[in-house]
């Protein structure tokens, strides 16, 4: 599937990549037409999945809802893989526009009194917890399409080599966390495993990884990015499907002990909230 946790596209955490279009855009008036309609098709089609399920997004429910024939969608789609790509690719610009912001926005909570201060981790502190907060909010708000992106992949929609607009925005997402990651190496280095300290087929692997995404992070980086990936994605998924319920009403005192872990894989200290 899209997934994303390869973060690199696949189940894995750039600009952000469009959809198909944009109903404000320059162009003729029969452009801005077409790429309107595009816009309510794939919305329609995002509707019809929230309410009843990945099995009710045919060409032919959509176009009921939309007074339209099935036939008819063809003129803007050449397939029902193609319109459910692009619903992944317009979820994944919102995930990864909603996170972006919450970077942003994030602000250090003061030094409690008579505790030494370092800004720079503060703030670096601060924009991690604030990306994993809004991918766990995102995801609790959103449990529909977090299945569509992050759950069991759809079928014909798991062709990992096949690179179109729903990869390229998948692609975005990751690329917001790993810009995160990228600056916290970048200003505060950390201590992460040494070549010689990981498998050999481990690390021809993560070799691969980096050098697909263009970096000079040595190996072991590449290897925490993908641990920190998988404590956060392990413990969203597991609250956002219900895996947690058996032993916990309430995941979120988990999550943020889930917090203190991550960040000490990235040389942070994570306080509580205060």
């Amino acid at each position: 599937m899209t997934q994303a946790v390869d973060v690199t596209g696949s189940a894995g955490p750039a600009g952000t990549a469009g959809t198909a279009g944009t109903a404000g855009s320059g162009g003729s008036r029969r452009d801005r037409l077409r790429a309107a309609t595009i816009e309510e098709i794939i919305a329609t089609a995002r509707r019809l999945l929230v309410a009843n399920g990945p099995e009710a997004v045919s060409l032919r429910a959509i176009a009921r809802e939309m007074g339209m024939t099935a036939p008819g969608l063809y003129r803007y789609f050449g397939s029902h893989e193609e319109l459910i790509r692009h619903v992944i690719a317009g979820i994944f610009t919102e995930l990864g526009a909603d996170i972006h912001q919450a970077i942003g926005a994030a602000v250090p909570p003061p030094p409690l009194s008579g505790e030494s201060s370092d800004p720079i981790r503060a703030k670096l502190t601060a924009k991690m917890a604030a990306a994993c907060r809004e991918f766990r909010r995102w995801a609790l708000n959103h449990k529909a399409e977090f299945a569509l992106l992050f759950g069991v992949p759809l079928p014909g929609l798991d062709d990992r080599q096949r690179h179109d607009v729903a990869q390229e925005c998948a692609l975005a997402f990751a690329g917001t966390f790993f810009a995160l990651f990228a600056e916290l190496w970048q200003v505060a280095p950390f201590t992460v495993p040494a070549a010689g300290e990981i498998d050999a087929g481990l690390l021809d692997q993560l070799t691969r990884y980096r050098d697909g995404l263009g970096t000079d992070m040595p190996a072991g980086a590449m290897l925490t990015f993908l641990r920190c990936w998988t404590l956060l994605y392990g413990a969203v998924s597991m609250e956002v499907f219900g895996h947690m319920s058996f032993a916990l009403e309430d995941p979120a005192p988990m999550f943020e002990f889930m917090l203190s872990d991550l960040a000490s894989m990235v040389g942070l200290r994570y306080p509580p909230r205060r």
